[in-house]
């Protein structure tokens, strides 16, 4: 009698998973548009001189804000698993655009960190912050996008 050949679990493929984000149209004002992201609303509006009125960041600031974001939080998230003093942390960022249609977007990000932090605590977290999440994507991660009409 011949024993049953072993099989491996087969490696889960990921799936496309909707996330549950929604764009629409906020008729109230000539370009504003309301971003619903799960139970959270954030306007998005361009400036007048794009024909809208400043009603909300635009989808740069946007994109600028989910980075300056992701480096507080993530800081913040690993300073409180190694029992690092950081009281509070502020995030700058400035963008230079200059080249964005030459295919380079610059972001500067500077960190302002409060706390009773040694030099080697700080550098850490500088360490830290250059690696969340959404620097990653920005910098690393290849993003392909498809658009479609319903």
């Amino acid at each position: 009698m011949s024993q049953p050949t072993p099989t491996s679990t087969p490696t889960p493929t990921p799936t496309s998973t909707p996330l549950p984000l929604t764009v629409r149209r906020d008729t109230t004002q000539p370009m504003r548009h309301i971003v619903h992201v799960r139970n959270h609303l954030i306007p998005a509006d361009v400036s007048p001189e794009e024909g809208g009125a400043d009603a909300g960041p635009s989808p740069h600031d946007l994109y600028d804000a989910a980075l300056s974001s992701c480096k507080a939080l993530t800081v913040l998230w690993y300073a409180k698993r190694k029992n690092i003093p950081v009281d509070d942390i502020h995030v700058t960022t400035t963008r230079d655009d200059s080249e964005e249609r030459k295919g380079v977007y610059r972001l500067a990000v500077t960190l302002h960190l409060a706390g009773d932090l040694s030099e080697a605590q700080r550098a850490e977290l500088l360490s830290v912050a250059e690696k969340c999440p959404v620097h990653k994507l920005m910098t690393a991660v290849t993003t392909e996008v498809t658009t479609t009409l319903e």
